[in-house]
Formats: structure tokens, sequence, C-alpha cells
């Protein structure tokens, strides 16, 4: 495919090495994250993931000696051979990544007649040959993340994947090879050190990680050119960070965003709407958002309102809005095939829709009926379609739901050769695919943006890596299973780890009918998940916090409210994931990469920097095995009790407990009680901070502006630093970094497990304490 290597050429931070079939180039982002990059399809990139990437000026040296050319900066030791054969080794020269020699080798699968089993309707396990395909050396220590949203367990060695985004509304189980997202990133890791492999092809690709073989793990695609990113480490924090500065940071969201949201299919006539909104109010239970489904539309078409069922959408929007309400509107794709209807009629007369390899307008069978599917590849119809967004953000729609953007159709899916135009360049679906709800996310985020100068809030379910730029994601129509429930913690985990750090699943299921004990286990998970939204089908038993029993609501009244008592920490975490890339919801060895009896615990996380949750996720458990990361004492929540890192301990978990631990020395600002964000301004800064045994130090940032605009981008915000210091006395100090015309008047400091013969000083001035707290004036 390639022959051997003829010569070199170096141009600025790009090395082209010429082989006898073909060039390759392979350019130097930064010392620790290089690009591998062959034409097989086009010369020119199309990536709809990377948008601006940020090259460093690289030192580096480049040899050849007719076997192995070598790159080296720094960091790397990047040795090409013949047949674009690589292999990475890091400074001391060990090695990263090696190139497979061999010939693929799949496991022999025995069977007397596979046609009868087919007939049967079992899936059979086959080989599959790909036009582009990269195979590494897999070692018997390595562990494989990311891959985004995936059935399965966190480590993912062992499972093949398949990335075409598919709408499968059946329950999900751990063979499923693809679901509603592509996100081609994979993190390895060996000997305590971390890599990344970005594999940024549109079409249909596979990774397999040993289930083909266990020497070697590969990622392959049916079409495209060969355009991969290496980065290396070692820390799987530089991994997340560096991938992110390709494909871009989760954004910081509105605040109100992190509050409690309540969705069904459906929440029709606004008569039922109103309802459930009272019944928050009346019960004592925060929440901040309500959705609507598809039944909201005149006859599912998008961008309108059904007049019957919702009279005045305005005027009705904003009595909600009075009560504290946001509403999220759903927005599919496919639009009604109907003379007379706007949106059909434009995008008809404009040329916003996907057509045949004719010409003629594609149609399929959606929730409307025949439906066209606006090309999202063109900017002049993502134009047009960001304009539509101000039809609903006109009307006080709050955010936009995108669904059914894999894209999804009723009477088979969308022909491979359905043709749209990425700006002059014809490309069909079989290319742009995995792309299309990327697309249509980036078009709604502009058009918001552009409507209502405010940070906007997107759900959508579909994806590809990059789209944390734009849109937030849950993980599509799981069950009211405890499956799902225990399967959804390495799925949000490895979401996270793969750029999308504003995640979340439908809480409670959405499919089949919840229980009253899986409900109340799983808000205890939602709790500490960055999306936190219940959310159910049409037809299936009501599961409002409330629709079961008293023991049912009292669970999911206490876990909402503690989730809004942890609002300001959140909202700080997702300020700092907007510089760094780390995520919200992250699986222990993000933080503990050196004690490795984290890199398999399936069932447990970290909450931001500090907070440590091992949920019950099996039914009838009424005491969790939850082991505690060595390198710190942890202190449980809700006993106070501190305990030493590195060991496991078996926490009694009744069922209105959730295990919960906190790092012992860490600071956490936390927020008055209130209905929704925004009821109480408050005026005073109240930490939380948890003293531990032993001495030590620690530091934390809290974050102020107006939680919704984007002047924080311009300086526009307060930045509170404490710094807590534990010896013979406990020292705190607070520096002011003031920018935003709101200000905390107080400060109020909760000191838990302090012992009593302390000296407590605040800005080096003695406090002091009574009950524990004490409050100053800032």
């Amino acid at each position: 495919m390639f022959g051997k290597i003829l010569n070199y050429e170096v141009s600025e931070n790009k090395v082209l090495v010429n082989y006898e079939k073909i060039q390759s180039t392979i350019t130097l982002i930064n010392e620790s994250v290089v690009n591998f990059f062959v034409p097989f399809h086009r010369e020119e990139r199309n990536s709809k993931a990377v948008e601006n990437v940020l090259n460093s000026e690289v030192k580096f040296e480049v040899k050849f000696d007719s076997k192995v050319l070598n790159i080296k900066t720094n960091v790397l030791s990047i040795n090409i051979y013949d047949d674009f054969k690589v292999d990475i080794y890091n400074s001391k020269g060990e090695i990263l990544c090696r190139d497979y020699r061999g010939e693929r080798d799949p496991f022999r699968r025995l069977g007397a007649n596979s046609t009868l089993a087919a007939e049967e309707g079992h899936k059979l396990e086959g080989h599959e040959e790909y036009k582009i395909y990269v195979s590494k050396v897999m070692e018997n220590d390595m562990y494989f993340y990311g891959l985004g949203e995936r059935t399965g367990s966190l480590n993912k060695k062992g499972y093949h994947y398949r990335n075409w985004n598919t709408d499968d509304p059946t329950p999900h189980g751990e063979t499923y090879a693809q679901l509603y997202k592509s996100i081609p990133f994979l993190i390895t890791l060996k000997d305590e050190e971390a890599c990344g492999i970005f594999f940024d092809n549109h079409f249909e690709s596979h990774f397999d990680m040993g289930k083909e073989n266990s020497n070697y793990y590969y990622f392959g695609a049916v079409d495209g050119n060969l355009d991969y990113y290496f980065m290396y480490g070692p820390t799987i924090k530089e991994v997340v960070n560096e991938y992110t500065n390709l494909t871009g940071k989760t954004p910081l969201p509105q605040l109100w965003t992190l509050g409690y949201q309540q969705c069904r299919w459906s929440y029709a006539p606004q008569e039922r709407t109103m309802e459930i909104a009272k019944a928050f109010r009346e019960k004592d239970i925060p929440c901040d958002t309500i959705y609507l489904d598809i039944d909201y539309m005149d006859g599912f078409r998008v961008f309108t309102w059904d007049n019957k069922k919702f009279g005045n959408p305005k005027e009705f929007l904003e009595q909600l809005k009075e009560m504290g309400f946001k509403v999220v509107t759903i927005i599919d794709p496919g639009v009604k095939v109907d003379k007379g209807y706007k949106i059909y009629d434009e995008g008809l007369k404009e040329g916003h829709f996907a057509t045949d390899k004719d010409g003629i307008v594609y149609k399929n069978w959606v929730w409307p009926g025949d439906s066209v599917f606006p090309d999202f590849m063109n900017s002049k119809t993502r134009e047009w379609w960001a304009g539509n967004q101000k039809i609903m953000m006109d009307l006080g729609v709050s955010g936009i739901w995108n669904d059914m953007n894999e894209p999804a159709s009723f009477n088979g899916p969308l022909p491979d050769d359905v043709v749209f135009n990425n700006d002059g360049t014809l490309v069909t679906h079989k290319e742009i695919h995995n792309v299309y709800g990327h697309m249509m996310d980036k078009a709604t985020y502009e058009g918001i943006k552009r409507a209502t100068n405010k940070r906007p809030f997107i759900v959508t379910r579909a994806c590809y890596a990059g789209t944390q730029k734009y849109a937030t994601v849950w993980t599509g129509d799981n069950q009211s299973t405890w499956e799902h429930l225990r399967m959804s913690l390495p799925m949000l985990m490895n979401l996270g780890l793969s750029g999308m750090a504003f995640c979340g699943t439908d809480v409670g299921g959405f499919g089949h009918d919840c229980t009253p004990e899986l409900l109340s286990r799983w808000v205890q998970v939602g709790a500490f998940t960055p999306l936190f939204r219940n959310h159910s089908t049409i037809g299936s038993r009501e599961q409002e916090p409330w629709a079961f029993d008293k023991t049912t609501e009292d669970i999911n009244r206490k876990y909402i409210k503690l989730r809004y008592k942890l609002i300001p920490y959140l909202y700080d975490m997702m300020y700092k994931c907007e510089e760094t890339g780390e995520p919200i919801i992250r699986p222990l060895l993000f933080n503990y990469q050196n004690d490795k009896k984290t890199y398999e615990i399936n069932d447990e996380f970290n909450f931001g920097d500090n907070i440590l949750v091992s949920p019950v996720v099996e039914q009838g458990a009424r005491h969790k095995l939850v082991y505690l990361p060595e390198g710190d004492n942890w202190i449980d929540y809700w006993t106070g009790e501190e305990y030493k890192g590195g060991q496991y301990i078996i926490k009694e978990a009744p069922l209105d407990i959730c295990p919960i631990f906190i790092k012992s020395l860490s600071i956490i600002p936390v927020g008055k009680e209130q209905n929704y964000v925004g009821e109480n301004n408050d005026d005073i800064l109240t930490l939380n901070i948890y003293l531990g045994k032993e001495n030590g130090e620690s530091t934390y940032t809290h974050i102020l502006d107006d939680g919704e605009s984007f002047d924080y981008k311009n300086g526009k915000l307060n930045k509170y630093i404490i710094n807590c210091k534990l010896k013979e006395e406990l020292r705190i100090e607070l520096k002011e970094n003031i920018g935003y015309s709101k200000n905390y008047n107080k400060i109020k400091i909760i000191l838990n497990n302090l012992e009593h013969t302390k000296k407590v000083f605040f800005n080096n001035k003695e406090i002091e304490v009574k009950e524990n707290q004490f409050i100053v004036e800032l």
C-alpha cells in the first residue's frame, strides 16, 4: 500500500514522507501530540471535530538512515518505517505505542451450519475488511478507556465497537457494538503511563481492543483518509487535556442548567404541564426545567406549536417563568413534506434539503410522515436552521433538545448515496452520517447564541467527537432496569474521558416501568450527574418524584435538594473543565492513576476534584463495598468518620443513603435551599471545610458571575481563592479577584471535624469559632 521510504521533506512543523506509492504527512502539534495523515480518499482534510488546531513551535530533529526515519522532540521519539509502520517511544526510550507487524489473525470460530443460526436471528461474528486499517501491539498489562457512549465495563479490553450513529430502541446490552454517538478516541494505560489515539474519520469506523485477537488492537474505517492523532500524557489528565485542546472544551453552561430537570413523552396539553409544575412547588421539590416532547408541535412540524394543546405558547411559557421554570422543547431534523408549511417551503426553495444521486430531494418517513432532511453540511443551510431557533427563543423557550439526529428514519436508514453539499464538495451520507447530528448541533448553538446572547443550552442524542463545544448529551433510550443503572456509570465515565463532560442519563430509565426502589437509587446517581434529568416514555408508568409512595418521594426530595446544595461546587468544576477538559464524573483512576486498584472499578466515581460517590446499583442491597483510593484520607459525608485511603470498607446503605465520601482537607462551597436556581440571591459565600486528622494544605477557587452570559470570558467574574493550612493551628486565607459587579458581603465557614484545641485564623486574624462555624464580613 505504501512501499519503501524514498525521501522526506520538512516544512515548518510537518514532515512529508514520500513512499513509492503515496505520500504521508506527520505533523507535530506540540512536543506530546503528533498527527499522522495519508490522503487515501481526498487530498484535503474534512474534519468537523478539529476546527482550530493550535500548533506550538516545536523543536525537533529528523534523521533518516534508509531503513528508519526518526523524528525526535524533547518528549517523543517516533520511528517511521517502510509501509508506514510507526513505533513511538518516550524520552527514556521506553515503547509507548508500536505498530503490529503480523497479519490479521482472528480467533477461530467453529460452527457446523452458521446459515441456520443466522436464519433463526442469531448475530454471528465475522471478519471485516477495512480500507483504512492500523493495528497496534497489545500488551498483557494494557487497559483501554474512552470511545464515548458504550455499553460494557469501564476497561474496554476485549471489546469491539462500531462507530455508526444508530437509533436502536431495543434494550441495550453489553454486546451492543454501536449506539447513538461516535467518538473515535481511545485512551491506553500501561505501566502507569497514558496515551491517546484520536482517529478522525467520519466514515463507519471500528475499534477492536483484542476481541479479534489478543495480540493486537486496531482501528479501521470502510473509507476515508488515514488521519489520526497520537497524544502522550503520561497522565490521563494530560491526555484528556490534549484531546480537548484539539476537539474543544466543554464550555461553562448557564447556571440553571445544573438544576433538576423533568421530562416525559409527553407533557401535553398545557394543563398537564402546569399540573407537573405546580406539583413540584407544592411538594417542596426543587426543579428548574420542564421538557416538551414531540406532542407540543402542530402535526410534528418542527418550529410550530399545536394551538389546541397550547393556546398561547408565549403567555404559557411566561406563566411558567414566573414560577421559576425554564422550558426546553424537542426539535427533530425531519421536516414534514407539506406545501404551505413555512419551514418546508423555504427549505425547498433555497435548496436546503439533501438529495438523491439524481438531485431529487430525498424523502423518508419520520414522526410527521413523509419528511426531508436539512443538509447541515452546507453552511447556508446551517445559517437558515440557526435563524429558525429565534422562532422558539422569541416565544420564551430556554433550550433546544435535538433528537432523532443520527439521523433516524422509519422507512429504512438513509441510503449511503444520499448527497450533501459540503460547501461546494459533494459528499454522500456514507461519509457524513456520523457528523450529521454534530453539524445540526453546531447550527442550533449558533442560532441560540445569536438570538439570546446567552450560553446556549442544547441537549443532543447523536454526536461526534467535538460536539461538547455545542451541546450536552444524554445516553439515549435506556430502560428502567437495574442493569441499565449499573451500565450507566462506566458509560458516563467514558463519555467524560472522551471530552463530553456535560452528560447524563434518563434518571429512572426511559423504557419499561420504573419501580420505587430503582428510582430511589437512580436519583442518588442523578444528583451527581452534570445533566440531571428524569425522563420516561409514552405508555410507561409515571415516574415523577411523587409517583410512587411517600418514602420514594422523600428520597427524591432529599437528593434533589442535595444537588442544589452542591450547585456552587458543580459550577466551579464546570468552569475548571472549560480550562482543562477535566470531566465532572471521573473514574477513580483519573485522579489516582498510581493506584492500580482503581483501574477497573465500574461502580464508583469522583464527582469533580473532591467528592467520591459509590452508589448502590443492586436491587435489595443495603450495604456497599467501597474502595477508597490510596493517597488521600476520606471523610464519610453522612457520619464524619475518617478513613485512610488504599482500603476497602463496607458501608451501611439503607434505601435513603448513597455512600458519599469527601477527600480530607477539601473546601466545598454550598448554596442555600431554593426551589430553583436564582430564587434566593445569596450574598453569603458558604464554605464547608473537611478537616482530617493529618496535617496538610489545600487550595480551592470559587467562581461568581452572572450565570448566563459570555461576559465571564471578558473577565467579568469574581474569583475567590481559598487556602487552608492545617498544622498546630488552622489557617484560612481568602484572596479575591473581583471583575463582576456583584460580590459577597460575608463569608460563612463550617469546619467539619475541627479539634477544639486548635486555634483558627482567617486572613491572619484569630477567629472565635462557635459550633464549628464562623462568619466574617468581606
